[in-house]
């Protein structure tokens, strides 16, 4: 995968303010290359209440060594390791490696639970185990008793636990405070930042088509004409809004519901991730699911971040527009408080939905050079419920193709563009 000459003048633009956007900044304007050239870099958002607002602030921020694709978690992990040794990860955006198993047994009845399905929409699979080993949770590894330290689900509850990754494996973030440390880190470096919402990509067809910039309206209030920005470079970061962007870009939304449970001063929550498959007593939710699959998350920063299955709603205009089904995340905190009095005594923070990026013909996500739409456009999305983990390895692809005018770090050709385009 190659691009412009590495030797000239740069003017970069960043569409999206997620985490694959704000982690390429920062990967841009800490390349060699950057200090010492004539570049620019400018992250434009859409969303007026700033960075992260999509799933790149909600997500559940698992880093793991056994995600997927292998072409990019194989950069990523070990930049993960690298960002939180450089940057104080630990204090500043929660960083630390966590024991991960799946976990099956019975929920005790005590409210009427519904499917954790947003309304709207049909239920999709988030698919997070889809890289894992088939062996790693199969039934010769799995034990009939929960881990010693594993203090916040009813033992007598648990018919079996299994870890699903070796020891280091498996990390975690907390995923605003991440991308927006991220962010904060790239304007240290000199990255300019716009809230304004992309309108088109510029392309002069002369001499085979190559962005010229992009047209945006400001959100400051009463900037209603458009802007016009020069870019030598476009990189469409946008996740599941970049269709609306470029729109032969085979991506879509899957909208997912979580909420963090703030537990009781004085509880000790054990740093495990959990995904559970949980058998709802017959007396519960009589017209609803018998097995329900949240997935669990204890953080460092004294909350539990709990999420259930996806939906096929479609992706609103912005960010700002994403409507949270109430329903569905009483479900889940029902769902979740049904294995742990720890969790049934905490409080529930937050009740928020997201929209992942998901490849709608399959495979992905797309990464690197759309040269068959024009010359200096760059497609970084389609990350599904990975962008948190294999957001270093997209931004250190993307920062040495646009500096050195190809990918060092990894052999992506799997993820081009014209694959999918």
């Amino acid at each position: 995968m190659s691009s412009d000459s590495a030797s000239a003048v740069k003017n970069i633009i960043i569409i999206g303010g997620g985490i694959i956007g704000c982690t390429t900044a920062l990967y841009l304007a800490s390349h060699p290359r950057f200090a010492g050239a004539s570049a620019t870099v400018t992250l434009i958002e859409a969303s007026k209440q700033g960075i992260a607002q999509g799933a790149s602030g909600k997500a559940g921020g698992l880093v793991a060594k056994w995600a997927y694709p292998k072409e990019l978690v194989n950069v990523s992990f070990q930049e993960h390791v690298r960002l939180a040794n450089e940057y104080n990860g630990t204090d500043r955006w929660g960083w630390r490696f966590v024991n991960c198993g799946s976990w099956e047994g019975r929920g005790e009845p005590f409210a009427q639970s519904g499917t954790g399905v947003g309304a709207g929409g049909k239920r999709k699979s988030l698919e997070k185990t889809l890289g894992l080993d088939p062996d790693a949770t199969s039934k010769s590894r799995k034990s009939t008793g929960l881990p010693d330290d594993l203090n916040w689900v009813k033992p007598e509850l648990t018919e079996s636990y299994s870890p699903m990754a070796a020891a280091g494996a498996t990390a975690q973030v907390h995923p605003y405070l991440f991308t927006k440390s991220m962010m904060e880190l790239a304007q240290e470096k000199g990255v300019n930042y716009i809230s304004g919402k992309v309108t088109s990509i510029n392309v002069d067809q002369s001499g085979g088509p190559h962005v010229t910039g992009v047209t945006y309206t400001p959100n400051e209030s009463g900037a209603d004409e458009p802007q016009t920005l020069p870019a030598t470079h476009v990189i469409l970061a946008a996740g599941a809004w970049s269709p609306k962007i470029v729109s032969s870009l085979p991506i879509v939304g899957t909208r997912a519901h979580s909420i963090t449970i703030v537990p009781q001063s004085g509880t000790t929550i054990a740093p495990y991730v959990l995904f559970t498959e949980i058998a709802l007593p017959s007396g519960v939710a009589p017209k609803g699911p018998r097995h329900v699959s949240p997935e669990i998350y204890a953080r460092p920063t004294n909350e539990v971040y709990c999420c259930g299955p996806g939906d096929d709603s479609p992706v609103p205009e912005t960010v700002d527009d994403v409507v949270v089904d109430q329903e569905a995340c009483e479900s889940i905190r029902e769902h979740v408080m049904s294995i742990s009095a720890e969790l049934r005594a905490g409080t529930v923070d937050r009740r928020q939905a997201c929209f992942l990026p998901v490849v709608s013909v399959g495979g992905g996500p797309i990464v690197g050079p759309a040269d068959t739409i024009a010359k200096g456009l760059i497609i970084a999305t389609g990350h599904t419920c990975w962008g948190i983990c294999n957001a270093p390895g997209t931004a250190k692809a993307v920062a040495e193709l646009v500096m050195d005018g190809k990918i060092k770090c990894a052999n992506l050709d799997k993820l081009r563009p014209s694959r999918f385009l």
